[in-house]
């Protein structure tokens, strides 16, 4: 399996965690007599993206690191979230694109030359692309996202963050189970 591939398999999950967090937050906003939606107008900070907006870009994160390294036109998404509930569709459409790539889609991700809509008269290799600038801006956003509703509140935590993780028991009667971090 490629390091793409692999990567896109993490963003997938992640996604997937941050969908948890939201669902988390619908929990808290209903214990607290707020309403949930409230949350997405939130920061860390004045300068930073809210919360709706950190949820978008990890959105885009993933889906334009996948499309850029398999060849491919990523799907188009107008940013028009206004509630929790179109947050978390956002996610899940995400997650039902990167469904529709496989490990051959990404033979090729390393040697691809990438150009970005930013950048217009520069370009980078796939590889270097990956590790220096879709990586790291997937979880800054993920990150941040998590950090807005740990601040507000929300009750996750480190275990919401990793999510499940495929153990397997030890001795020759093994067999795999997806568990929560302990």
């Amino acid at each position: 399996m490629s390091f793409a591939f692999a990567t896109i398999i993490q963003m997938k999950k992640m996604l997937g965690n941050l969908d948890k967090w939201l669902e988390a937050s619908l929990s808290h906003a209903k214990e607290k007599s707020i309403e949930p939606d409230v949350l997405l107008n939130c920061r860390l900070i004045a300068d930073m993206f809210p919360l709706v907006r950190q949820v978008q870009a990890a959105c885009d994160a993933a889906k334009f690191a996948a499309a850029y390294l398999a060849g491919r036109e990523a799907p188009q998404h107008p940013d028009t979230e206004q509630t929790m509930l179109e947050a978390r569709a956002r996610i899940h459409t995400c997650v039902e694109y990167l469904n529709t790539l496989n490990a051959a889609d990404f033979e090729a991700a390393d040697s691809r030359t990438i150009t970005l809509k930013f950048m217009p008269d520069k370009e980078i290799g796939g590889r270097d692309y990956l590790i220096e600038l879709a990586i790291p801006n997937f979880y800054f956003h993920i990150t941040t996202a998590y950090d807005i509703l740990r601040h507000n509140g929300v009750d996750v935590g480190k275990r919401d963050y990793i999510g499940s993780l495929n153990w397997r028991d030890r001795g020759p009667q093994a067999t795999v189970t997806n568990a929560s971090v302990h």
